[in-house]
């Protein structure tokens, strides 16, 4: 009896915490455009790129990639993924794909959450790990770094999202090459390759120490 006791308690404490985590966390909706252009350009780099015909968008997140825009404005941030379609000034990207760049939140510098794409819809936010991978971009550059207020928004959010789905990854963008080979990895074309430094070392490691407790792997 005791031990059902117990047991009963830690469920009903866990379910409060829960609770509380979400009652904390607010997020805005402010969608991108995904219209029948942008769902095939995204099917179309599904194929070409990871080599799956389907016609399906969905994802499994088991991975949170976390970045800066490089942007320092959330008004640009947001224009900058808000259409189907690269701007002509991408042709670093374009060459692979004509898919806008996106994500699936962006995180204003006051720690604003806003939810641009559901969280198991496609986005291109990531080489090579794209297919599994739910994408957080920050408004923030190197020369201005992310706020503390960004880090307690990407750490609640992050906390939200696992405990939905099957995440055990989470990385900044400048480590996405750490996955090359594995099993996670996609991109077909072994040249395609970008260098990468956000969202900054140190906002990671920040990040890591307060997330600590789920012990996210980084590779």
């Amino acid at each position: 009896m005791n031990i059902c006791r117990v047991f009963l308690w830690l469920l009903l404490f866990g379910v409060i915490c829960k609770q509380q985590v979400n009652a904390q966390l607010r997020i805005v909706q402010k969608p991108i455009v995904f219209d029948d252009t942008r769902r095939q350009l995204t099917l179309d780099y599904i194929k070409s790129r990871y080599g799956i015909d389907t016609n399906s968008v969905a994802i499994t997140p088991r991975m949170v990639v976390v970045h800066w825009t490089a942007i320092d404005s959330f008004e640009e941030s947001y224009k900058t993924m808000r259409d189907a379609t690269l701007p002509g000034s991408r042709a670093d990207v374009g060459a692979k794909s004509p898919l806008n760049v996106s994500a699936h939140y962006l995180v204003d510098r006051d720690g604003t959450i806003y939810q641009l794409l559901p969280d198991t819809v496609f986005a291109r936010h990531v080489i090579g790990l794209n297919y599994h991978a739910i994408g957080i971009e920050n408004v923030g550059s190197r020369r201005h770094p992310l706020t503390p207020q960004q880090l307690k928004a990407n750490e609640k959010l992050i906390r939200h999202l696992v405990s939905k789905y099957p995440i055990q990854w989470m990385i900044g963008h400048y480590e996405y090459k750490n996955f090359i080979g594995s099993t996670l990895w996609m991109e077909k074309d072994p040249e395609y390759l970008t260098e990468k430094d956000d969202p900054g070392a140190d906002f990671m490691a920040k990040l890591r120490k307060l997330l600590k407790n789920l012990k996210l792997k980084s590779r």
